[in-house]
């Protein structure tokens, strides 16, 4: 008898699937005109145009899309662009929603601007598609995106630049415009992390000294001459924390760095250290700083009339509980309930809004394709033969699965409330064309690996004779 033990299949079926893909892509777009149908119906007892207008033109995108990743794509996962879009086309008819009740005391993004945006992100995202054919070049920039990623977090900080909204100093001003450079800084650190991981993954995974008690092993701690990357990346968390005020963007780039530490390494001390590291920062930035302390108390005590009523308290927070409170299991339908009242209701809080307006059960479904996509990046790292692309996919996937943890956290009081965005549903040019940016990376290194094998060119033995 056999004493192989059987491993999970990790291999890609070598099947296009783009027919399913289009059947998946027009349900999204049907899912965005019908959500501004309904809007309107609710707002103005009306079909307004805009479900021509602005659906039409978001199912223009999305066709063109598809048609896309038939020519350069073909063999890519086929539920990712379908997940992509549905999240895209529910954030644009919400935010429509909220742009059309004519709210002049909220500046809002407006769909207009949003397709515009969504427009430019799939650009992106095929150019990325067709000029990376094989993501490996991007170890030859390993040293050159961490600087870059160092930059664009820094940018704000930098007097005259940056610019501080809601407490936060993580946009810069560039004549009309604000671009949030933190949101590029993501993608270049994944790529410096997977690149450098790649190089040092087996000196990292060597195994230090072991501390028992007793008998038994607790952790394995690395060298100390090893520990010189999470040094660094504790550093730069809490330098974001304490000079940008973003323990979201901070919670993160640290997530994620020790997330992919562990994917290369598979040593769960590391993640273990890593953790004791950022809360002792934490703490220590709690003591030390007034701001880190705002957001806490706010967090702890955010039904406390004297929090609620002090200036930037938690009054914002309690408005999207409320909101997600009232609106139920089912919602009061999309255009029907009060989510215009909400604060940064089309960004920050895009998730209350849809809690409210689509209920409990819509907003499941919401979430339930955001992992779905999740899942999918796991997915095609687990099938990819390749080190580097492996490492690449699985950090596009972590910084996902963070930034939801994040918004969803912070809304619903399990961690501090942080201001981070929703992928591909929050108003906002910055963080749609880097989600589609990463998407990109995904679909050129989904096809890579789905892409059937080339055939081996067979032996045919010893030379014959052919007789005429």
């Amino acid at each position: 008898m056999s004493t192989a033990t059987a491993e999970a299949p990790t291999a890609l079926p070598p099947i296009k699937r783009r027919n399913a893909e289009l059947v998946l892509v027009a349900v999204a777009i049907a899912i965005t005109m019908a959500g501004i149908a309904v809007a309107g119906l609710n707002l103005n007892g009306r079909i307004p145009s805009a479900m021509w207008t602005v659906g039409l033109t978001f199912g223009v995108l999305a066709i063109a899309a598809h048609v896309a990743m038939r020519f350069f794509a073909p063999y890519a996962d086929p539920l990712i662009l379908p997940c992509t879009l549905f999240l895209n086309g529910i954030g644009v008819a919400m935010i429509w929603r909220l742009d059309a009740i004519g709210a002049e005391d909220i500046e809002r993004a407006g769909a207009g601007s949003q397709l515009v945006f969504s427009g430019v992100g799939i650009v992106c995202c095929f150019l990325i598609i067709i000029f990376l054919k094989d993501p490996r070049v991007l170890q030859r920039y390993t040293y050159i995106s961490g600087l870059s990623a160092l930059i664009l977090l820094l940018l704000p900080a930098i007097p005259g630049l940056g610019v501080s909204v809601y407490g936060a100093r993580l946009w810069i001003g560039i004549g009309p415009f604000t671009v949030q450079p933190s949101e590029f800084a993501k993608i270049a650190l994944v790529i410096f992390l997977a690149s450098y991981l790649m190089n040092k993954r087996q000196v990292l995974a060597i195994v230090g000294k072991p501390v028992k008690i007793g008998r038994f092993k607790i952790i394995d701690l690395p060298r100390g001459r090893d520990l010189a990357p999470i040094l660094v990346g504790w550093v730069l968390a809490i330098g974001v924390l304490v000079l940008l005020r973003d323990l979201g963007t901070s919670l993160l780039l640290f997530g994620t760095f020790l997330a992919m530490l562990y994917v290369a390494t598979q040593r769960s001390s590391w993640v273990t250290i890593g953790l004791a590291m950022f809360m002792g920062g934490a703490s220590l930035a709690y003591l030390l700083f007034w701001h880190v302390k705002a957001r806490v108390n706010i967090w702890m005590n955010a039904f406390d009339e004297a929090v609620y009523n002090e200036v930037g308290g938690s009054q914002q927070l309690v408005q999207g509980l409320v909101g997600m409170g009232y609106g139920g299991l089912f919602g009061t339908g999309i255009g029907g309930g009060e989510a215009h009242n909400i604060f940064a209701a089309d960004s920050d809080f895009i998730l209350a809004s849809l809690g409210e307006e689509l209920g409990l059960t819509g907003l499941l479904t919401v979430l339930m394709v955001l992992f779905l996509l999740v899942e999918r990046g796991m997915r095609v790292a687990l099938a990819s033969t390749i080190p580097f692309n492996k490492l690449l996919t699985s950090g596009i996937a972590f910084v996902l699965a963070y930034q939801v943890f994040i918004v969803l956290g912070g809304l619903t009081r399990v961690i501090p409330l942080t201001g981070s965005t929703t992928p591909f549903m929050a108003s906002g040019g910055s963080a749609l064309m880097a989600s589609w940016i990463m998407m990109g990376i995904l679909l050129r290194i989904s096809d890579l690996a789905r892409r059937p094998a080339p055939q081996a060119i067979q032996d045919e033995g010893a030379t014959q004779v052919i007789r005429r």
